[in-house]
């Protein structure tokens, strides 16, 4: 196998690093280095993505008929690769990863016009309606009630851990359209206007995001909300087929780089020396843990590579998005765990940003403010996108065949 890149592929590997160099200005790097979920603001992500679709990189997955730039396997895991080296800010993936390929599936024609340009441009915001109170990580027994008007829909209930629903313009959502049958079989998809009368957006503010403008997760309420029959992804009571697709889009995002930039960074973290000099890199069993974790992760970035040139191929990623989003996930739990470790007695460190109307100096090394709250953050990761527990059952049924 050889995996020397072209001539071709290092030209292009100089021009996302021109790219990055001029785009990614100082004022996003700061906000970036303060960040504790991975994310900017609204006013950074916005400012970040349309650099990008500036450049017609926005969108990496897009096929070029809808305004993808035509990477090949090769350049698309470049991109990835040297933007997760230089730390660049966390694109929103709701619009541009999850309801996007949705709507080029099995979205109208009038659909596709009207949503696709502006979610590509970032001139419109989207957030994920499927979790509900009660529910769980069981999707299928979501119980947004939702009536049919004749021309319209009524819905009444609420969503929950909704990811900048405080932003979002329209919101792309499970409801349940009939009870007969299987839970699976009475789900509509439905996009919904998030400025319609009836909705309200309150935030749940978690232990690792104490700052205002970082504030990520709301539960959104509808009552007698009237959404329109021609926001309906494809057929009534299919909505279940249509999430899953999503759903493999969600899962199936790449690890590899932002992995491998995580191991870099406890490595850094590990060889700066204490108050007494000491190194904690130099400790064997540590060491040994670092790099156990770093085999692991340049496993799963070859499984990546193959995964990614099959879908670049045009196969759909179907179980392999599990294994991905399962592996991947444990990862990323695992090294945010050894971080936080690493940092000692500054994995808690008093922080300026976390209080106002203070001037008492942060504790600790710049790097350690964002380390715990991220660690925080990511015990939601083997959660989220179906549980990596049901992805389990998944690989047994579509794998193993049991």
């Amino acid at each position: 196998m050889d995996l020397s890149f072209s001539k071709e592929d290092l030209a292009f590997r100089d021009e996302v690093r021109r790219f990055i160099d001029e785009a990614y200005t100082p004022e996003l790097r700061t906000k970036n280095t303060r960040s504790k979920n991975g994310y900017l603001d609204k006013e950074g992500m916005v400012q970040w993505q349309q650099a990008l679709y500036r450049k017609g990189w926005a969108a990496p997955h897009w096929p070029v008929e809808y305004g993808g730039p035509g990477f090949t396997a090769t350049q698309k895991y470049i991109f990835d690769l040297e933007m997760s080296a230089a730390g660049v800010p966390t694109s929103s993936p709701m619009g541009l990863r999850m309801v996007a390929p949705v709507i080029m599936a099995f979205g109208t024609p009038e659909q596709k016009k009207k949503h696709l340009p502006p979610i590509l441009a970032s001139e419109v915001w989207w957030c994920q309606g499927y979790s509900e109170p009660g529910s769980g990580s069981d999707l299928a027994s979501l119980q947004m009630k939702c009536e049919d008007k004749g021309d319209h829909y009524l819905l009444n209930g609420s969503k929950i851990w909704t990811t900048h629903a405080q932003w979002a313009d329209w919101m792309f959502n499970l409801v349940r359209t009939s009870n007969a049958g299987k839970p699976q079989e009475g789900i509509t998809f439905l996009l919904v206007d998030m400025k319609t009368p009836g909705i309200s957006v309150e935030p749940l503010v978690t232990l690792d995001l104490p700052v205002a403008n970082q504030q990520e997760i709301n539960q959104v309420f509808y009552t007698d909300v009237k959404v329109p029959k021609e926001n309906r992804i494809g057929e009534e009571n299919k909505g279940w087929t249509y999430a899953k697709y999503l759903l493999e889009f969600e899962r199936g995002n790449a690890y590899g780089p932002g992995l491998k930039r995580a191991i870099a960074k406890v490595r850094k973290m590990a060889s700066a020396t204490d108050a007494s000099g000491a190194r904690l890199i130099d400790d064997s069993s540590f060491r040994a843990r670092l790099d156990s974790l770093e085999i692991e992760v340049t496993s799963m970035e070859f499984f990546e590579l193959r995964m990614f040139s099959a879908m670049s191929a045009g196969q759909r990623p179907g179980a392999e998005s599990s294994m991905l989003k399962c592996k991947g996930t444990d990862l990323q739990q695992a090294i945010s765990e050894l971080s936080v470790e690493t940092l000692g007695y500054y994995c808690m460190p008093f922080v300026r940003d976390t209080f106002a109307n203070t001037n008492e100096p942060s504790i600790g090394p710049d790097f350690a403010a964002p380390v715990t709250p991220y660690y925080f953050n990511l015990r939601k990761a083997s959660i989220y996108a179906g549980s990596n527990e049901i992805q389990h059952n998944i690989m047994a049924k579509a794998v193993l065949g049991l």
